[in-house]
């Protein structure tokens, strides 16, 4: 997949671009009916989306964590078979051009559309005038076709990055991944902590996330670049008063070095809540635990 830090980035012409406009946060299973509808024959697959989320510089008191980076981002989109993605930067220009000059200056002379696909509450232009109505009208005078795409419901739940940022924060892994389509992980570097974990014979990876940590803290069974293992999101109660929130990750059966490195930390079930122990031994006990009952749930998840 070609990425490009925006329609001014453009290397080469786009052929015949079915486009797909959106923030794709998560890249959800709303987002990926907007993906499907851009693979047609003889177009190519283009999603048109924003850096920073738009909310963030119009609204920033309701601006939300994100759920992927816009690296991870781009590797779902391209996952999903898009053959260009389009990182446009969200300035003020940008946000102060009419509905209608939007389509002319972006999505016409800019990248050629032939066919725009978004979703039912699809809104553009300075004071977001634009509506999926009048983008159809822009679409008749300037020669593109549009398909909106209506809302995605699993079970009865909207597939939408504000239920999936809901279920994350509440630590429920099994529902979030069923409106993502996929499970939640986090990119970071592995970086030097208290290193207490080895002191208490169980070493971990003290991991510094790239993006949000919007996960609600706790113990989880997950994978660290593929490798079963078992992540504490906390404060270490335990050690600490008011401590900030860390991302640890003791890898099973394993004790390499992995400072510096990048890694991805993907979770795949929430076994406890974070809870502070009268002694150290108390809390290695309860380790043991969590390393057990996290087997369970890494066997169970690769059937």
């Amino acid at each position: 997949m070609d990425v490009f830090a925006g329609c001014r980035a453009l290397t080469r012409p786009l052929r015949a671009p079915a486009i797909a406009i959106g923030n794709f946060d998560g890249v959800h299973r709303g987002h990926q009916a907007l993906l499907d509808a851009i693979k047609r024959p003889g177009n190519e697959a283009v999603v048109l989306t924003f850096d920073p989320h738009p909310i963030s510089v119009l609204m920033p008191h309701l601006a939300a964590p994100l759920i992927t980076t816009t690296a991870r981002k781009c590797e779902l989109l391209a996952e999903r078979g898009v053959d260009v993605t389009i990182i446009e930067p969200f300035v003020e220009s940008l946000a102060n051009l009419t509905a209608e000059q939007f389509v002319d200056q972006i999505l016409c002379d800019a990248l050629g559309a032939q066919h725009v696909v978004v979703g039912y509450d699809f809104h553009y232009g300075a004071g977001r005038t634009g509506t999926t109505e009048t983008l159809r009208a822009h679409g008749r005078r300037r020669g593109f076709t549009v398909d909106v795409v209506e809302r995605v419901t699993i079970d009865g739940e909207p597939a939408s990055s504000t239920r999936v940022r809901g279920h994350l924060r509440a630590g429920e892994l099994d529902a979030a991944a069923k409106l993502m389509g996929h499970g939640y992980d986090i990119d970071g570097v592995v970086v030097h902590g208290a290193k207490r974990g080895r002191a208490i014979g169980i070493p971990t990876a003290n991991v510094a996330p790239d993006g949000d940590l919007i996960l609600a803290p706790g113990i989880y069974a997950c994978r660290l670049d593929g490798r079963a293992a078992v992540a504490s999101l906390g404060t270490n109660p335990t050690f600490v008063e008011r401590g900030k929130l860390v991302l640890e990750v003791h890898v099973l059966d394993w004790d390499g070095d992995l400072y510096d490195q990048r890694v991805r930390v993907a979770f795949v079930a929430k076994l406890r809540d974070e809870a502070k122990f009268d002694s150290v031994d108390a809390l290695v006990d309860q380790i043991r635990a969590d390393i057990t009952d996290a087997r369970k749930h890494l066997t169970r998840d690769q059937r």
